[in-house]
């Protein structure tokens, strides 16, 4: 019977096929057999040579593949046979012809795209499995690079029942190989990388394939690529990857020396998992993002990799370069889920974790729009709640005189790391707001500051107990605004101010100018620097720290206020020049918080003050020194700061705006003279008297020129009243007025005084006033009644010698 069903199995119907078994040994009993089975066979084994290490028969190759693109139906039995011959070598262990079948099947598989070879396909697949399931390493090497083969090739029609489940778990064992042999483990998980390279890629591009992105798949392919990318070699690239992040171009020799070995052959798994993470993540969509995102965080939570965080940085740092713009704000939401699912982890993970945030929030920040800005913050602002909730006791009683004491810092060891939690998630949130616009960077300021609990807004508890009343105020109220204010500063710091109305709005001023007469000094001190911050404009900040006589020796950059900077001054100068006179009356200031609030007018002297606001600067001042000396109860010290910041200020003032009598009182002024609004009006005054005076001394010297040097006809027409003569009127106004403040009875018939009459010591003036008396006695009693109602001329009286002849 096996003789009969050797020498007459031929092309028998279909339904024969299942019944009569094919002769599939070359050394049939019956030298006929080979003539009568069928062609395909034939060509088939053909292609195998008598001796495996001679490889494939390239002619005979081209004979199968010509029959097999001519007999396209022919495909799927030619793969079900080259399956059949290759799992019989498998069995027997001649790797030889398993090798040449591998081959044959995907020379066929590249030459052949015809509408049925989703059939061949299978068969493809099987084999491959077959392959993948032997123990011998390099059997599953060539399984590997004939899928990946496969994987590249774009099908007409996709296969609604194909399935890879079993390659995904091979390909990924595969990259957890731990074989003896150096060389040959780093073989074996290159092609399970490469595999899994192949998998995406053939699932991805196809939506009616199975869904790759399910996480039972995702589970086992990101886990794999991690597990080869956390490499000592990849800790070393990772400082060359994060220049090229910076935009930065790496010189060094080493680095260039990687950049061609990774070129010239991929013989690096971390190189190789690290790309396929790439591709991975690149083609994920917005729904398929969080299924790439859930095993990364799984696993560097199992592998305990947040501390330290240097492979979760650069692994985030690949993802966020990797995935599409538009869906990175995913990746920051997911971070801060995974931060609240940890949130009572130990202090050094949270830290590590917002460590990671803070370096990669920033590459989202560009394509965060609308209310994604505000939910990132909010959710930083939660996450250092919290933090402030876990450092303070539950309730904190208030001391009798209402004032809040600093809360100390710890000394223990989960203080400071909660700490360092609290500045990583503060940088987190400057890193992200450096990257916004400036009307977000208001916004998050706006946002930031209604988040700080104001002293008007303590809660106050009385208990009823032996007659005593306890207060109570809400718990970490000091630390909180510590630390939210320190987040502000953090946003100042990356804004860069244009218009005071447009940084100043009333909703942000007014809480933060309430929040700079907080009890807690260190709260005020945060304050002042957050003013320091917005109201710079021209980067005088490092010039005005201290107090300073030497105005001049600072060159500071000063320009013309411009007119809507008058306004504001004129609108909020008074709230905020009443806020900083009673910052520093504050009994718990210390030099640095005196010094602050000296900054902070400095500023604002050097970028507002000019004619229109000086005189609001100059009663800052003077309020400043009055509380100086009328206040009891400052310390000397206190008193000798405020007289300081007084002398340094008013320098200022009067070096912004150069007002001769300001800067000359300015530089006139002794240190231990007091400065009074009535000292400053003083000065001012005197100096216009005496420039007054100075005009009147020059036009008398003018008349005594005209009068010495004219001759008598003009001078007798100058001295004739006129009513058209202004100056003549002018000057009889002058001398009647001098006349009229001698006295009412002052030279009617008698000698001027001696200290009117210039010059008149000298023996011609004496000559002079006795013949003009003499000449007075002569006359008779009717003149004499003249004389009486009618006095000399003013001019007579004080310029008699001008009247000799």
């Amino acid at each position: 019977m096996a003789f009969m069903k050797c020498c007459f199995d031929s092309e028998l119907p279909d339904f024969l096929e299942s019944v009569v078994q094919k002769c599939t040994d070359p050394g049939c009993c019956c030298g006929c057999c080979s003539a009568l089975r069928p062609r395909y066979k034939r060509l088939v084994d053909n292609i195998f040579p008598v001796n495996p290490q001679d490889g494939l028969v390239k002619n005979n190759m081209e004979k199968l593949t010509f029959y097999a693109l001519s007999s396209p139906e022919k495909l799927d039995r030619i793969g079900e046979y080259l399956f059949q011959r290759a799992s019989r070598d498998i069995y027997r262990r001649r790797n030889g012809f398993v090798i040449i079948a591998m081959e044959a099947m995907d020379q066929l598989l590249v030459a052949c795209h015809a509408q049925n070879l989703n059939l061949f396909v299978e068969s493809f697949l099987r084999m491959v499995q077959k392959l993948l399931e032997s123990t011998e390493p390099k059997l599953q090497v060539l399984a590997t690079q004939s899928f990946v083969r496969f994987a590249n090739i774009e099908e007409d029609t996709p296969s609604y029942h194909r399935r890879y489940d079993f390659f995904i778990s091979k390909f990924s064992s595969m990259c957890h190989s731990n074989h003896g042999e150096h060389d040959l483990r780093n073989k074996i998980r290159l092609a399970g990388i490469k595999g899994l390279q192949g998998v995406v890629r053939k699932t991805v591009s196809d939506d009616l394939v199975e869904n790759i992105w399910e996480p039972v798949h995702m589970d086992k392919i990101v886990p794999s690529l991690l597990y080869n990318m956390q490499n000592l070699r990849s800790m070393r690239g990772q400082g060359k990857r994060g220049k090229e992040y910076d935009g930065k171009v790496c010189t060094t020799e080493e680095d260039e020396a990687d950049e061609e070995e990774e070129v010239e052959e991929r013989s690096d798994p971390p190189t190789l998992a690290e790309t396929c993470m790439r591709e991975l993540v690149g083609r994920a969509s917005f729904g398929h993002i969080r299924s790439v995102l859930r095993p990364v965080l799984r696993h560097l939570d199992l592998h305990e990799l947040w501390v330290p965080n240097l492979f979760a940085i650069h692994t985030f740092r690949i993802i966020m370069f990797s995935i599409q713009a538009q869906y990175s704000y995913t990746v920051i939401e997911t971070l801060m889920a995974h931060l609240d699912d940890n949130s009572k982890s130990r202090p050094k993970i949270r830290t590590s974790i917002a460590d990671v945030l803070s370096k990669i929030i920033a590459i989202a920040a560009g394509e965060s729009v609308g209310p994604s800005v505000l939910e990132i913050i909010n959710s930083l602002l939660t996450h250092l709640r919290q933090s402030v909730m876990r450092e303070v006791p539950s309730r904190v009683p208030e001391e009798s005189n209402d004032e809040v004491e600093s809360i100390e810092e710890g000394d223990d060891e989960n203080s400071a790391d909660e700490r360092q939690y609290q500045e990583a998630l503060i940088n987190a949130l400057g890193e992200f707001a450096n990257h916004l616009p400036d009307y977000q960077k208001i916004e998050i300021m706006m946002f930031i500051m209604s988040k700080v609990p104001h002293p008007g807004q303590e809660q106050i508890r009385s208990h009823h107990h032996r007659h005593h009343h306890r207060r109570y105020r809400a718990p970490g109220d000091a630390l909180l605004q510590n630390i939210l204010l320190k987040s502000l500063l953090k946003v100042g710091t990356k804004y860069r101010t244009v218009h005071f109305n447009t940084t100043f709005p009333l909703s942000f001023l007014e809480p933060l100018l309430r929040m700079s007469l907080a009890p807690d000094p260190t709260v005020r001190l945060l304050v002042q620097q957050i003013l320091h911050t917005l109201v710079d404009r021209h980067h005088n900040l490092e010039k005005l720290l201290k107090p300073t006589i030497h105005v001049a020796d600072l060159d500071l950059t000063l320009e013309k206020c411009s007119r809507p900077d008058v306004i504001f001054a004129r609108k909020h100068g008074p709230a905020m020049h009443s806020s900083l006179h009673e910052s520093l009356e504050q009994p718990g200031n210390t030099a640095e918080n005196v010094e602050a609030v000296f900054t902070t007018a400095a500023l604002l002297c050097a970028e507002l003050a000019c004619e229109d606001t000086i005189a609001d600067f100059l009663r800052l001042l003077i309020s400043i020194q009055d509380t100086a000396l009328t206040n009891a109860t400052l310390s000397p010290s206190h008193k000798y700061y405020l007289h300081s910041i007084v002398v340094s200020l008013f320098i200022l003032v009067a070096h912004a705006v150069p007002i001769p009598p300001v800067m000359e009182y300015a530089l006139k002024k002794h240190p231990g003279e007091e400065m009074t609004f009535e000292a400053i009006k003083k000065v001012l005054s005197d100096s216009w008297e005496k420039e007054r005076e100075g005009e009147e001394e020059e036009r008398c010297r003018q008349l005594c020129h005209t009068f010495r040097n004219a001759d008598f006809n003009e001078l007798v027409s100058r001295t004739q009243t006129k009513q058209n003569d202004v100056l003549q009127n002018k000057l009889n106004e002058i001398f009647g007025r001098l006349s009229t403040a001698t006295g009412p009875d002052s030279f009617f018939g008698r000698s001027p005084p001696p200290h009117l009459i210039p010059g008149s010591s000298s023996p011609f003036l004496g000559r002079l006033h006795q013949r003009r008396s003499s000449a007075s006695s002569s006359q008779g009693q009717v003149n004499h009644h003249h004389n009486s109602n009618s006095p000399p001329p003013a001019y007579e009286i004080l310029f008699p010698e001008l009247f000799v002849y």
